[in-house]
C-alpha cells in the first residue's frame, strides 16, 4: 500500500528540507540549496495526492481504534495512529491531530497529507517569518526589567523544549449591532457670595451603530493554552497565503480538535466586548461622568475562515518547576507565566509603603 505521508526532499541531494522564514524558501540542511515554494509544492504534488488517497482507503478499510497502532496502548491507542516514514521506514507514533512532525529516528521533516483532505484543508497559512534562535533571544528579552523576577532566575532557568509550531486558528468575520443607553452629567462650579456652588446638569444619551469585525483569531487546538494564544496576537493577515504543505517541512502541525461551533462563542463574546467598548467610547467626551444604564448587542456572523498561523512554544524548568511561554511566530510578541521572588516582592511592597505612610503621618501630624 502507498505511504499515508511524505516527506520533501532536496532535489540536489535528497537531504531533508525546511522552510526558512527569512528567505520564504524551503532550504536544504546538508548542501544549503534552496527552492521556492510553488517548485517544491509541484514536485511533490503527485507523492501527496497518493498519499491522501492511501489515507482514505485505510481508514475505510479499518477504522481507526486503540488496535490500529503496535502495542498495548490501552485507551491512549484510541486517538494514536502510526504511520513508516518513508525515508528510513521507521515506525511513527502520532496522536489523531498530527499534520507535520519529525522522525526521531532519521530527522526528516514529515507531512500528513490525509489529515488536510476535503473539509480538513485549511483555507490560508501563515508562514513562520521567526526561527528559533530569534525566539531564544526574545526570551532572554522577556527577563529584563522584571523588577519581582528571582535574581538567578534568568540564568538557572533552562529551556528543555523549544518548536515551531502551527496551531489550528478559525477566523470569525462579522458584524455587531449595538444600542446603548447612559446616564451623563456634566458639573460647573462657581462662587456665590462665601458659597462655592457646583451645578450638575443630567443627561440621557443614546448611541447606536453597526461595528465590523475581520479575522477574530481563536485557536482551535485543545492542547494550547487560550490565554497564551490571545495574548501572542495581532497576526498580520496581509501576509496570508493559500495553504500548501510545503510550507509545513521544519514544524510541528496540528489540524483543529475544537470545533468552530464551539470557536464561535468565544469569538462572539469578543466581538460583544470590544463593540460595546467602541460604542460607549462616543458617549465619553464632554461630560464628567458617563454610565451605562441599558444595551443591546446582536450579532450577525459572516464568514469563517481555517488558518494554520505560526507560533514558536518554549517549555522551561526552574528549581523543578516547568514554565511554558509562546511567541508569536511572525511578531515575535512574547508571553508567559514567571515565577516571583517573594524576597523581592516584600522589598518593593516595603519600598512603596513605607514613603506612603511617612507622607500620611506628616500630615496626621500638621492637620489633627
Amino acid at each position: 500500500m502507498p505511504a499515508q505521508i511524505t516527506n520533501f526532499q532536496c532535489p540536489a541531494c535528497t537531504g531533508p528540507l525546511h522552510f526558512d522564514g527569512e528567505s520564504g524558501r524551503l532550504k536544504c540542511d546538508y548542501c544549503g540549496s534552496s527552492f521556492p515554494v510553488q517548485e517544491i509544492e509541484a514536485l511533490y504534488g503527485e507523492k501527496i495526492e497518493s498519499a491522501q488517497q492511501a489515507a482514505q482507503a485505510a481508514a475505510e478499510e479499518k477504522p481507526w481504534g486503540w488496535d490500529a497502532v503496535s502495542g498495548d496502548w490501552g485507551e491512549a491507542g484510541a486517538d494514536m495512529r502510526a504511520y513508516t516514514c518513508p525515508s528510513c521506514g521507521a515506525e511513527l507514533i502520532c496522536d489523531s491531530t498530527t499534520v507535520a512532525t519529525q522522525c526521531p529516528y532519521c530527522g526528516n521533516p514529515t507531512v500528513v497529507p490525509g489529515q488536510f483532505d476535503g473539509s480538513l484543508k485549511p483555507d490560508y497559512i501563515l508562514p513562520f517569518k521567526l526561527d528559533k534562535k530569534a525566539a531564544v533571544r526574545a526570551l532572554s528579552e522577556f527577563y529584563k526589567d522584571k523588577k519581582l523576577l528571582p535574581k538567578e532566575f534568568a540564568a538557572a532557568n533552562q529551556i528543555e523544549k523549544i518548536q515551531g509550531v502551527y496551531v489550528p486558528f478559525w477566523l470569525f468575520n462579522g458584524t455587531a449591532e449595538v444600542d446603548m443607553s447612559f446616564n451623563a452629567t456634566r458639573s460647573m462650579t462657581h462662587r456665590q457670595g462665601d458659597k462655592i456652588i457646583t451645578e450638575t446638569d443630567h443627561f440621557r444619551l443614546r448611541r447606536s451603530g453597526d461595528v465590523d469585525f475581520v479575522r477574530i483569531p481563536v485557536d482551535g487546538s485543545e492542547r494550547m493554552p487560550d490565554a497564551h494564544m490571545d495574548a501572542i496576537e495581532p497576526f498580520d493577515y496581509s501576509e496570508l497565503k493559500p495553504f500548501s504543505p510545503a510550507y509545513l517541512p521544519g514544524f510541528l502541525a496540528n489540524k483543529y480538535d475544537v470545533p468552530q461551533d464551539e470557536c464561535a462563542k468565544r469569538a462572539d463574546a469578543r466581538a460583544a466586548k470590544t463593540a460595546e467598548d467602541v460604542i460607549a467610547a462616543t458617549a465619553q467626551g464632554g461630560y464628567a461622568t458617563c454610565i451605562p444604564e441599558s444595551k443591546s448587542v446582536r450579532l450577525r456572523r459572516g464568514e469563517v475562515n481555517y488558518a494554520l498561523l505560526p507560533v514558536w512554544m518554549l517549555s522551561t524548568r526552574y528549581k523543578d518547576q516547568s514554565f511554558l511561554f509562546a511567541m508569536n511566530g511572525q511578531t515575535g510578541k512574547l508571553i508567559g507565566d514567571l515565577p516571583v521572588s517573594k524576597k523581592r516582592y516584600w522589598g518593593y511592597f516595603a519600598g512603596v509603603a513605607l514613603p506612603v505612610a511617612g507622607a500620611l503621618a506628616a500630615l496626621l501630624y500638621f492637620f489633627l
